[in-house]
């Protein structure tokens, strides 16, 4: 008979609970923007009071000082799907897992989109790209998110073949294999292309971790890679050591694209090319602070072997604004 009694106290204490249970719970998933805040990091005890499980309830909604705060940030369902070109609109700011999720939905709008106004509207043109690539440009620019080539210059596909790297670096021959001359190869040799256009752009990351190295021995892939434009960062320390650290790395923005422009002629097969006039090397600087374009040409007939090792001759110079 006592285990009887037993049995049937713990199924009420449980049935009286587990409402109250469930609706905490159901609280907890409405609330989708808590850091580090869960029914499970609590003590039992606070549990077992719903006195105390109300309290903390009120407090979170009224937004006490001592509740965890809210990100009370618009979800993605705020924000509707453009009919205008892809890139246009931005992403919204989400923390999160189940919105970000959403952002998907947004992709899956955006490319619908696309298919609706570009493609179908455009479908010759792609259907001929679907026999081959032949573009016209080889362009090397940076991965940083602002700089968008195609968004920029207006490259429609199969236009330009693309390489993006940290600071739109091209390494010299002897420096050996990566993706950057992999791509250069390919698109140089196989494509065939007739212009290479290299692009940098103000308050380039990968230039500012370039400029403030030391030779301290401290690596990373970041540091390793923008060595590459070691020499670059030296002749702007020679000629600009007096001016402020912004000021010179904006001239070494520009002068790692030249350096990137003379180091493309270190493989003979774009060389070649080169002297013969089936290729030409441009260089670009997109400033996004004030939406401005700078292109140049690298004037290969104007320098010889030694000049082109100590200076940049250029021609064609523009400024689109």
């Amino acid at each position: 008979m006592a285990w009887f009694i037993r049995f049937k106290a713990r199924s009420l204490v449980a049935a009286t609970t587990r409402p109250l249970r469930d609706a905490l719970d159901s609280f907890h998933c409405s609330q989708p923007h808590f850091s580090d805040f869960s029914v499970g990091s609590f003590p039992r005890k606070w549990l077992r009071s719903k006195a105390m499980r109300l309290n903390e309830v009120d407090d979170i909604q009224s937004g006490s000082s001592s509740s965890p705060e809210i990100d009370r940030r618009p979800s993605v369902s705020a924000f509707k799907a453009s009919s205008i070109p892809l890139g246009v609109e931005e992403f919204p700011h989400v923390n999160d897992p189940a919105e970000k999720l959403n952002l998907f939905d947004e992709l899956k709008q955006r490319f619908l989109s696309f298919k609706k106004h570009r493609y179908l509207e455009e479908f010759e043109h792609f259907q001929a790209l679907k026999e081959a690539q032949k573009p016209k440009f080889m362009v090397i620019a940076c991965a940083d998110s602002r700089v968008c080539p195609s968004t920029i210059l207006g490259f429609r596909p199969g236009e330009a073949f693309m390489i993006r790297n940290v600071a739109n670096l091209v390494p010299p021959l002897e420096n050996g294999p990566s993706e950057t001359n992999a791509a250069l190869e390919f698109a140089v040799k196989t494509l065939e292309v007739e212009n290479i256009l290299i692009i940098g752009h103000s308050c380039c990351g990968g230039i500012q971790t370039l400029m403030s190295m030391r030779d301290n021995g401290d690596s990373s892939f970041i540091k390793t890679w923008v060595t590459n434009g070691k020499i670059a960062k030296n002749r702007t320390e020679s000629v600009a050591n007096h001016l402020s650290f912004d000021q010179k790395c904006r001239l070494c923005e520009k002068e790692s694209i030249n350096r990137s422009l003379l180091n493309l002629l270190t493989y003979p097969w774009i060389e070649e090319r080169v002297k013969k006039e089936l290729l030409f090397v441009h260089g670009g600087y997109y400033d996004f602070l004030d939406c401005t374009f700078e292109k140049w040409t690298l004037d290969f007939k104007g320098s010889s072997d030694e000049e082109r090792g100590r200076i940049q001759l250029v021609k064609d110079q523009q400024l689109w604004c």
